[in-house]
């Protein structure tokens, strides 16, 4: 119910008692099946909002009152189709994951009925809204949710070439001279020899973004050297100055190594690594490759002292993981409770219309723009997720500057 009405500004009070609620004055919805409401505007429930563990439903796509909604063991219920998509309920209950270990978009439920691309929490939200009103002759005079922007970035390799040292620098050099990739080689030489910028070294875009007036995020990987987490050393003075440089301009957050997702321990370590560099707390975080196992990853985040989360999305599909574009508190169904941990969800990724849709630029723009749309239509924050890497057209990125640009336009 706060999900619904606190950010349209609606009040509204729970009642779990029948003379109270016969009492109460109008406009007024009992959620029950109990045939002593049958004189008051009524929605008949699911079982899914009275259980208190989680139960394998059969789940499926109905309609009422006109729009499409789930059906929840037979019964459509429309306050329970909220709460078990923003519950995350069927990743939570999906056990079929990639080879990270991570929830599949195009398994999911949303993916399946085509409602992935939909915030299908803000359309039956304000579908209930209707519905009280339509029931009470009344109108309860929604807040319009507001449309933001944020541009976000993870660094995952600070630069492709500088300060790296000793048998990093030298392995690099010995992949390439394998390959025989004389690009690679000469580009190399040229930005070491300060003849050329490195690739990577798009920080100067970043803050350009910033100067615009935009709320940027930026996502440090800080994880010892691993297979998946390639950072240059945290320790490297130069690595350390640049993190403090770029949170004068931008919201610099951790990027929890792809190590820590098994250990809370190196999780608090790497955070003390970011606190330590900048001089101050860090609330925030998004998961290197996104990988998020429910509901372990969150609970660390929460017990380690994290309050914002920028994970919520899939790596293999773009769109609305919890249906829905603004923050909202996580509810942690193992412990049937609220927790204290905010997430973001994130709209799209740079590599999932890149790298894994294979989409061509025009493409990609195309994309953006219809999901940039409903969320502007529906209210939250479009977050984008970039790379430094991949937004100073080189290689694979000639050109997908233009995917940037056009999620920046604000009209």
């Amino acid at each position: 119910m706060s999900l619904i009405f606190e950010d349209r500004n609606i009040e509204y009070q729970l009642l779990n008692d029948v003379k109270s609620f016969k009492d109460a004055p109008l406009p007024k919805l009992a959620y029950s099946e109990d045939r002593v409401f049958d004189e008051d505007a009524t929605l008949y429930p699911s079982t899914i909002l009275f259980e208190e563990e989680i139960i394998s439903h059969l789940v499926d796509k109905t309609e009422w009152n006109g729009e499409e909604i789930l059906s929840i063991d037979g019964i459509p219920d429309v306050i329970g189709s909220i709460f078990y998509v923003i519950s995350l309920y069927d990743d939570f209950t999906n056990e079929e994951t990639d080879e990270h270990d991570r929830n599949i978009g195009s398994k999911s439920l949303l993916y399946k009925m085509k409602w992935l691309n939909k915030l299908v929490v803000e359309r039956w939200s304000e579908l209930f809204i209707s519905f009280i009103e339509t029931q009470n002759a009344c109108t309860l005079n929604p807040k319009e949710i507001p449309f933001n922007i944020i541009p976000s970035f993870d660094i995952d390799n600070v630069y492709a070439y500088r300060l790296k040292k000793g048998w990093r620098k030298y392995m690099s050099i010995a992949k390439d001279l394998l390959k025989y990739d004389k690009f690679r080689l000469k580009e190399r030489k040229e930005v070491l020899a300060g003849f050329k910028k490195d690739p990577y070294d798009t920080y100067e875009i970043i803050e350009g973004i910033a100067n615009s007036g935009f709320d940027v995020k930026v996502f440090w990987l800080l994880g010892e050297y691993s297979t998946y987490d390639r950072n240059v050393d945290y320790e490297n003075e130069n690595h350390r100055r640049l993190i403090s440089e770029v949170n004068e301009y931008a919201d610099v957050g951790l990027h929890p190594s792809y190590q820590s997702n098994k250990s809370r321990v190196v999780l608090r370590d790497e955070k003390a690594r970011i606190e330590d560099i900048l001089g101050e707390e860090i609330s925030s975080t998004r998961q290197h490759f996104l990988k998020v196992k429910l509901p372990y990853t969150f609970e660390d985040l929460e017990k380690v002292g994290f309050t914002d989360d920028y994970s919520l999305g899939y790596a293999d599909q773009i769109g609305f993981r919890a249906g829905i574009a603004r923050p909202f508190t996580w509810f942690n169904l193992k412990e049937n409770r609220p927790s204290k941990l905010r997430l973001h969800p994130i709209s799209y990724m740079d590599g999932t219309l890149n790298e894994y849709m294979e989409l061509n630029v025009e493409e990609a723009i195309k994309v953006v723009k219809n999901l940039k749309k409903e969320v502007r239509i529906y209210g939250g924050n479009f977050v984008a997720l970039w790379h430094n890497e991949t937004i100073g057209n080189n290689g694979k990125w000639k050109n997908w500057s233009r995917v940037l640009e056009e999620t920046l336009k604000k009209d």
